[in-house]
């Protein structure tokens, strides 16, 4: 197959890290035999006077560049903040040109659009102009939130509805889609993998080491952007309420976000300096360092799709502490990989002191978390578009 992908999640030369889950779904697509991909990631235009660091920050991704194996071109459209039920077409108008000549130089079967919207609505127009199928794959808020707003709601489901067919992270998110009105049959839920390669437990000491984190501490490690949905703030909470009998506990929050002023306020407020650390965003390839010192990995999140974190984090032999949102007890299958809490503080702390009181098999939890390889994914994907695929072009499906 001839795959453009087409999404604005993707790592480039300014934020490497960013949206590496889809670069590693679609590297592992591209892998396989018989595959040519070529991507379309594209990022917002502002003028270089901009007085707003973060968004001068994307206009320095450079037009065109190598990720991996694969080539990407970064088309530039208006972004208009504030607006988003115009973010779908203005994204189509910025890369209906480019799209377009790769198209005629390529001749893609398929679109394959990551996040709903606006990028997936986005893909669909560009589908409709160029003769392409597109299939559109639901992350999280794309459809945990942005179906909350009445003008974007109408968007999001015209566009599942024309797709040829759409892939879900989790079943959870699977059953929110079909709440908007898409055909249960039309959906297929293929969770994210974990690249077992970065992935995977180092020895305890020698993270801790290399972290400067005493040895004789207990250790919580919460990895996620500072942002509300997040709830860093109940975890703190809880983290507080358990070192009143444990002064040997420590909580590392590994992220950056807007919350970041107001989290470190509530430490100083709380006295709790010497048990919570900010210690601001990490390369991800060092976050295998952060899971094999913690004693439990806690997510306290209030929403989520498919967590890449808590993947992470057993594959790295950390057992979990989870809030039982979204996909999240797809993950948690059992009691041996770790534990799932109501999103209070009350849940989380009784949820942490259980986890840090228990014996965990950390072997036992990496080895079940390395064998969902991005290339297991990758041939569940390939599978379902030749699939939907087959019936498209035999006229079993009108979209």
């Amino acid at each position: 197959m001839r795959i453009l992908t087409f999404t604005s999640l993707f790592p480039n030369a300014i934020r490497r890290e960013f949206g590496i889950f889809v670069y590693q779904r679609v590297a592992g697509l591209a892998r396989r035999a018989g595959h040519e991909v070529h991507v379309v990631a594209p990022v917002p235009y502002f003028p270089s006077w901009f007085p707003i660091r973060r968004w001068q920050m994307y206009g320095q991704a450079p037009k065109t560049e190598t990720v991996g194996t694969l080539q990407v071109v970064h088309p530039r459209y208006l972004l208009l903040p504030g607006i988003m039920p115009l973010h779908g077409f203005l994204i189509f108008l910025g890369c209906l040109y480019e799209a377009s000549r790769l198209h005629r130089q390529f001749r893609f079967d398929c679109i394959d659009a990551h996040y709903v919207y606006p990028d997936g609505f986005a893909a669909v127009l560009l589908g409709k102009v160029l003769g392409i199928p597109v299939f559109l794959s639901a992350r999280g808020t794309d459809i945990n939130v942005f179906p909350g707003f009445r003008l974007i709601r109408p968007m999001i489901r015209w566009a599942l509805s024309r797709a040829a067919g759409a892939i879900a992270v989790s079943a959870a998110l699977k059953e929110l889609m079909v709440g908007i009105g898409v055909s249960p049959e039309k959906i297929q839920v293929i969770a994210n993998g974990v690249d077992a390669q970065r992935f995977h437990a180092v020895d305890r000491g020698a993270a801790r080491r290399e972290l400067k984190i005493p040895d004789d501490t207990q250790v919580i490690v919460s990895v996620g952007s500072l942002v509300p949905a997040k709830s860093h703030m109940l975890l703190i909470m809880a983290t507080a309420e358990l070192a009143k009998r444990n002064p040997k506990l420590r909580l590392y929050l590994v992220g950056e976000g807007q919350l970041r002023e107001k989290l470190a306020a509530l430490v100083n407020e709380r006295n709790l300096q010497e048990c919570v650390f900010l210690v601001g965003g990490q390369p991800n390839e060092t976050l295998k360092l952060w899971y094999s010192a913690a004693d439990v990995s806690c997510l306290a999140s209030l929403r989520e799709g498919m967590p890449n974190v808590v993947l992470e984090s057993l594959a790295c032999g950390a057992p979990v502490v989870a809030t039982h949102v979204g996909g999240v007890a797809e993950v948690l299958v059992s009691e041996n990989l770790g534990i799932l809490v109501e999103p209070s503080a009350e849940a989380l702390t009784a949820g942490l002191k259980r986890a840090l009181h228990m014996q965990w098999d950390r072997n036992f939890i990496a080895c079940h978390a390395q064998a969902r390889t991005w290339d297991v994914v990758a041939e569940e994907v390939e599978r379902y578009f030749v699939l939907r695929l087959r019936l498209t072009r035999s006229g079993m499906l009108t979209s």
